[in-house]
C-alpha cells in the first residue's frame, strides 16, 4: 500500500484530472450511458487508482500462490507447473454412443471425463418407468445397472483417467457403480481419482433434481464423506463439488454465487463435523464448481474473491490445520445460460471470453459449452470447436505463461473486496437464519435467485443489457447448422437391455441387498457398503432409490412467494 503522502498526491492529481481534462470533455461529448454496472449491479467506476484500493494490503489480502489466503492461486506454479484439466461434458443416448464421444474428446486431447446423466437417472428413476417416457438418453447417458456403468467405461482404464459424474441426489449409487466397474477392471479403489458432485442443497434452490428431503439427503452426502475419507477407501477422490454454477445458471449473480455456495459449503462441513469425521481428514477433498459468465473483470474477481472467503472461513471459522483444507480448488463451466439460440455462431465468442476469464481466475479444470447447446446436445464438430477454443487459450494466448496475471489491476483488487465483503454479508444474513438447510427450507435462497433473474430480464427487455442477436443486431435470416439429435430408438434400446439384466441376474440375492439396504437407512449405519453389495448383484439404480424413498420420503418444494 502506498503512503499517505503518495495517496494525497494521487488524489490531488486526479481532481486535477477531472477539472482540467476530463469535464471539459464530458460537456461536449456526453458519456453513452447513464449507468455502467455489472452482472450484480455494482456500479462501476469511470476510473480506478490506488484510492480504490482502501486499506487493502499486499501480503495479507493479495500474497503469493501457493500461500494463504490463495487470492493469487492454490499450486505455487499454477498453469507454468501445469495447465488445467480440460475437461468436456459429455452424454447422451445410450452407454455404447456416449463411450464412443469419450474415446473421440480423449483422441482429441481431453485430459478428464465428466459424464452427464440423462434426467430419470439424475431423479433415481429407471428407464421402464412411466415418468421416464421420452426422457432416456435425451439430456445425457441412460444409467439403470452396473452393465451400463461397465459399457460406459469400455475401453478407458479408470486409474489413467479422472472423471468427474455430475450427479446429486442418488450420487453414492452411480459412485458404487464406478467403484465396481473399476474392480471388475482389475483397478482398486484407491487409485480412483475423479470428483462426484453430490451437491444437493443447490438442487433445492436452483434445478429440482432432487429426491429425498434435505435432512436425510445431507446423511447420504456424509455417508459419502465418511466412506472415502475418514475409512480413507478413495483417498484421491473429491467427495463432493459444491456448485454455484446451477444457481448461477438459474440467475443469481455473481456475488449471490459466491455467497450461496460458500453458505451450502459450510452446512456441509458441519454436518461432517457432526458426524463425527475429522475435519482435516475430508475438507482437502472438498471441491468446488463455478460458472464463468460474460462480464470479465467481475468473473475473475469473483473467482479470486470466492478463493480468499474460502481460505478464511476454513482456517478462522473452523480452525481448520491443514493448509490444503483451505485451499478452494475448482472446477469452471461456461455459461449455459449466456448462449442464444440467435446467431448461434456468436456463441463461440462468448465461451471464448468465458474461459479466458476461468484462465485468469485460476480454475483446475474447465467445461467449454459449444456453440449449438442452445438448440440441441452438441454436434460432434461444435464439441471439438468448444475443445479446440480451450486449446487455444492455453497455448496460444500467453495468459498461462504467469501466474494471476491480472493481480494489481485498481479494477480487479477493487472488484475482488467488493464481491468477498458483499458475499460475507449474505453469508452472514444465512447463518442468523440458522444455516443454508433452514434457508433452502424457508425458501429465502430460492426467492433471492427468483429476483434476480427477474431484474436481469427485464433489464434485456427493456435494452439496459445487450445481448447481440437477441435484442440488438438483429438479422432477419438464421443460419443453417446441424445439430445433433438423439435417436428415439434409444429409449427402445434401454429398455430391452433392461428386461435382459433383470432376467439374467440373480433376483433373489438382490432382493437380500435391498432388504439390507432399508434396514441400514433406518439406523445411524453408514449406507455406501450396502449399496455397494446391491451394485453388483445389478439391483437397478431405480430399486435401490425406491427403498429410500420409502424410508425417508420424497421432497415437494414449498411455495416461497
Amino acid at each position: 500500500m502506498l503512503n499517505i503522502k503518495k495517496l494525497d498526491e494521487i488524489k490531488k492529481r486526479k481532481k486535477e484530472w477531472e477539472n482540467n481534462t476530463l469535464n471539459p470533455l464530458l460537456e461536449k461529448y456526453p458519456e453513452r450511458l447513464t449507468e455502467f454496472v455489472t452482472t450484480s449491479s455494482s456500479q462501476v467506476n469511470r476510473l480506478y487508482t490506488p484510492l480504490n484500493l482502501g486499506g487493502s494490503d499486499y501480503l495479507t489480502d493479495i500474497g503469493f500462490p501457493g500461500e494463504f489466503p490463495y487470492t493469487r492461486g492454490v499450486q505455487p506454479t499454477m498453469y507454468r507447473g501445469r495447465l488445467w484439466t480440460m475437461r468436456q461434458y459429455a452424454g447422451y443416448g445410450t452407454a455404447e454412443e456416449t463411450n464412443n464421444r469419450f474415446k473421440l474428446l480423449l483422441e482429441q486431447g481431453q485430459t478428464g471425463l465428466s459424464v452427464a446423466f440423462d434426467l430419470p437417472t439424475q431423479i433415481g428413476y429407471d428407464s421402464d418407468h412411466p415418468l421416464a417416457l421420452g426422457e432416456v438418453g435425451k439430456v445425457g447417458v441412460a444409467i439403470d445397472t452396473l452393465k451400463d456403468m461397465e459399457t460406459l467405461f469400455d475401453g478407458i482404464p479408470l486409474d489413467k483417467v479422472s472423471t468427474s459424474m455430475t450427479i446429486n441426489a442418488p450420487a453414492s449409487v452411480l459412485l458404487t457403480m464406478y467403484i465396481a466397474v473399476a474392480e471388475k477392471q482389475g483397478i482398486s479403489q484407491n487409485k480412483l481419482a475423479g470428483t462426484i458432485q453430490n451437491d444437493i442443497l443447490k438442487e433445492y434452490s436452483a434445478r429440482g433434481t432432487y429426491i429425498f428431503p434435505p435432512r436425510p439427503s445431507m446423511r447420504l452426502i456424509t455417508d459419502v464423506f465418511e466412506y472415502c475419507s475418514k475409512w480413507n477407501q478413495m483417498p484421491r477422490w473429491n467427495t463432493i463439488s459444491i456448485s454455484g454454477y446451477h444457481m448461477r445458471e438459474a440467475g443469481c449473480t455473481a456475488i449471490q454465487e459466491v455467497a450461496f455456495t460458500l453458505a451450502n459449503a459450510i452446512a456441509y462441513v458441519e454436518a461432517a463435523l457432526k458426524k463425527g469425521i475429522e475435519l482435516d481428514t475430508f475438507a482437502r477433498r472438498l471441491s468446488f464448481f463455478w460458472c464463468a459468465h460474460n462480464d470479465f473483470f467481475e468473473e475473475i474477481a469473483k473467482f479470486r474473491a470466492a478463493r480468499r472467503l474460502w481460505a478464511r472461513i476454513m482456517k478462522e471459522r473452523f480452525n481448520a490445520k491443514n493448509p490444503r483444507s483451505w485451499q478452494m480448488r475448482f472446477h469452471t463451466q461456461t455459461a449455459g445460460q449466456s448462449l442464444t439460440a440467435q446467431q448461434p455462431e456468436n456463441n463461440i465468442v462468448r465461451v471464448a471470453i468465458q474461459a479466458l476469464t476461468a484462465a485468469c481466475g485460476g480454475t483446475q479444470s474447465l467445461h467449454t459449452n459449444s456453440m449449438d447447446e442452445a438448440l440441441a446436445l452438441p454436434s460432434e464438430k461444435a464439441a471439438q470447436i468448444a475443445l479446440k477454443t480451450q486449446q487455444i487459450i492455453a497455448h496460444e494466448s500467453g495468459v498461462a505463461l504467469t501466474i494471476d496475471p491480472l493481480a494489481g489491476s485498481y479494477y480487479v483488487e477493487t472488484m475482488t473486496d467488493e464481491i468477498e465483503r458483499r458475499a460475507m454479508e449474505y453469508i452472514e444474513k444465512i447463518d442468523e437464519i440458522g444455516g443454508a438447510v433452514v434457508a433452502v427450507e424457508r425458501g429465502f435462497i430460492q426467492k433471492e435467485i427468483h429476483e434476480s433473474a427477474y431484474r436481469y430480464q427485464k433489464e434485456i427487455e427493456y435494452k439496459k443489457r445487450i445481448i447481440v442477436g437477441v435484442n440488438e443486431f438483429i438479422i432477419g435470416e438464421q443460419p443453417d447448422i446441424e445439430i445433433l439429435r438423439v435417436d428415439p430408438e434409444v429409449e427402445k434400446v434401454q429398455l430391452a437391455r433392461l428386461v435382459r439384466i433383470k432376467k439374467e441376474r440373480d433376483n433373489l440375492k438382490v432382493q437380500e441387498t435391498l432388504k439390507q439396504i432399508e434396514k441400514i437407512s433406518n439406523s445411524d449405519e453408514n449406507l455406501m457398503p450396502a449399496i455397494v453389495d446391491a451394485v453388483k448383484a445389478y439391483a437397478t439404480l431405480g430399486e435401490i432409490c425406491d427403498v429410500l424413498r420409502d424410508v425417508f420420503g420424497e421432497y415437494i418444494a414449498p411455495d416461497v412467494f
